[in-house]
Parts: C-alpha cells; sequence; structure tokens
C-alpha cells in the first residue's frame, strides 16, 4: 500500500488510517468532556495498554472483572477513534479514555472541564525501540526499514504522532495545574505498587494495601501477556502478525542498549538534546 493508504495526514502529524478517520476525528474535537473524566497521555509505545489494564482497577477498587471480560479497547477507549465514538456513552464514570494526542489538539471542552490527565513518559531509546518492533508486526503500517533508517524517521518526525520531543513539550507546557500527574514507565517498572499508590492518590481513591497488591499482581508483564483481553490475540493477523513480532515483547527498562551502536548512541542524543535545550524541565533518565 502507499502512504496515502496507510495513513492519513492530522494537524502536520501522521496518524493510521487503521485507527483513523476524518469523521471519527471531527467526533472528537466536538466531544464533550465530563469534570470527572480521566484521560490517559502517552507518546507512542509509552505504558498506554499497560494503563489501561491499570485505571479500571484503580478506579474498581481491584476488582478483576473489566479486565478479565472486556476488551482493553473498549473499557478504557482510544480518543479520536472510530470506535471511541461507539462505546464511550456506555461507560460508567468516571470514563478512562486513552490517547496520543498532543496537547494543543485536545478540544475546547477538555479544557473548560476539570478531567484529570496522566502523562506517561518513556525513555525515548526504548519507545523508539519498542516503535521499531511494532511496525514490523502491525501490518496496517509501513515496513519500518534498517533500525537506523527508523532511528532517523523517528528523530524527524516522521512517524506516527511526530516527534517524541514535540509531545513531551506540547504537555509539560501546559496550564492544568493539579488536573495533570507526570509518571514515567521506568518508574512503574521500578515499583509498580509505588506507582500505583500515587495514581490512586492522585484521582482520590484510597486503596487499601491489599487491593494495591491484587492489582500489582494482575498488571504484571506475564499476566497481561496471558490476558486475551490485553494481549491483542483477539485482532485478527491480517492487521497484527504475531509471528513477527510480539506485542507483548519484553516489558523492560533498558532494552535499547541491545539495538543502539555507539555512533547512534551520540547522534540520537545530540538530536533531542538539542531539541529540549532551554526548557525547564529536566529529564528523569540519562540519555548517554
Amino acid at each position: 500500500m502507499s502512504f496515502e493508504e496507510m495513513y492519513l495526514i492530522y494537524h502536520g502529524l501522521v496518524l493510521p488510517r487503521q485507527s483513523y478517520c476524518s469523521e471519527s476525528l471531527r467526533f472528537a474535537q466536538e466531544f464533550t468532556f465530563k469534570d470527572d473524566d480521566i484521560v490517559v497521555v502517552t507518546y507512542p509505545k509509552s505504558g498506554t495498554v499497560w494503563m489501561q489494564e491499570i485505571l479500571p482497577l484503580v478506579l474498581n477498587g481491584g476488582d478483576l472483572t473489566p479486565v478479565l471480560t472486556i476488551p482493553n479497547w473498549d473499557r478504557v477507549p482510544w480518543f479520536g477513534t472510530p470506535r471511541f465514538a461507539l462505546v464511550v456513552d456506555q461507560l460508567a464514570s468516571p470514563r478512562a479514555l486513552v490517547t496520543h494526542f498532543p496537547y494543543h489538539l485536545m478540544p475546547p471542552s477538555f479544557h473548560t472541564s476539570k478531567a484529570k490527565v496522566i502523562y506517561i513518559m518513556r525513555n525515548p531509546k526504548d519507545a523508539l525501540v519498542s516503535s521499531f518492533y511494532f511496525h514490523q508486526m502491525a501490518v496496517f503500517l509501513e515496513d519500518p526499514g534498517t533500525f537506523d533508517e527508523f532511528m532517523d524517521k523517528f528523530l524527524e518526525g516522521r512517524v506516527l504522532f511526530g516527534k517524541w520531543t514535540d509531545h513531551v513539550k506540547s504537555w509539560r507546557h501546559t496550564e492544568l495545574g493539579d488536573r495533570i500527574m507526570y509518571i514515567t514507565y521506568e518508574e512503574m517498572v521500578q515499583d509498580l505498587p509505588a506507582a500505583l499508590r500515587h495514581i490512586s492518590g492522585f484521582l482520590s481513591r484510597n486503596l487499601s494495601e491489599e487491593a494495591i497488591q491484587k492489582i500489582t499482581e494482575q498488571c504484571s508483564f506475564n499476566t497481561m501477556k496471558a490476558n486475551a483481553m490485553s494481549n491483542f490475540s483477539l485482532v485478527p493477523k491480517i492487521y497484527m502478525d504475531p509471528d513477527k513480532s510480539s506485542f507483548f515483547r519484553k516489558g523492560v527498562v533498558g532494552d535499547w542498549i541491545n539495538h543502539f551502536s555507539s555512533v547512534q548512541l551520540a547522534r540520537f542524543t545530540s538530536v533531542i538534546q538539542k531539541e529540549l535545550e532551554g526548557e525547564s524541565f529536566s529529564l528523569p533518565w540519562s540519555l548517554d
């Protein structure tokens, strides 16, 4: 398929036609947010599916029923997709939604509401590696080429949802105040119970330690990988081919070290640092 057949351009961003269309994007821009809505925001391959498992459990006190009976794309739907328009009105409040949209593309009602945001950041080197393998297994995306070629696309923003640095900057420069919580993928891997307590407090859920441990077990990599409602095994092979790469590949921190040459690392670090030069926020990990 040609680029035009695979992708659409939305306000300068590349979006997959398999997941978005002009009608669904129009619906998103006209969508009315509620004050108790919760929006998980990530750059692609930064822990979104993980949070689709976590949020329903946090919101209902650890009841496993939704994560064992409802596919993740229906329990925490993707804002802006055709499926979102079909299921969002069926969700009980508080509604949990996910998106890769940058801050400035959120609709007017989001800005005037009191909806809360959980923004997950992941080391861009690991996000790049994860995206590289996802492009291999996602039949509806173009072949990534070599790792070096894909890195060039990533750094230039010729990938889904644009540059990593633009995305992070857009959500760091908001006027949301205490409506937004920042957490990293790495924090969640290192100490998930602590991350759950942080999320629970932000959402005023005050979960018991028993519930925290129950959620921790359900949201482990191996448990999620075995959960048909979460592992994308329900998606036909014509869209995602697990023979090329598993959706749940490793779930670890630092796999980039197995993929970057010293030359690639120097180039990657130089570009990211230059684009974040002068920013008021600092990254929680070293890029070297």
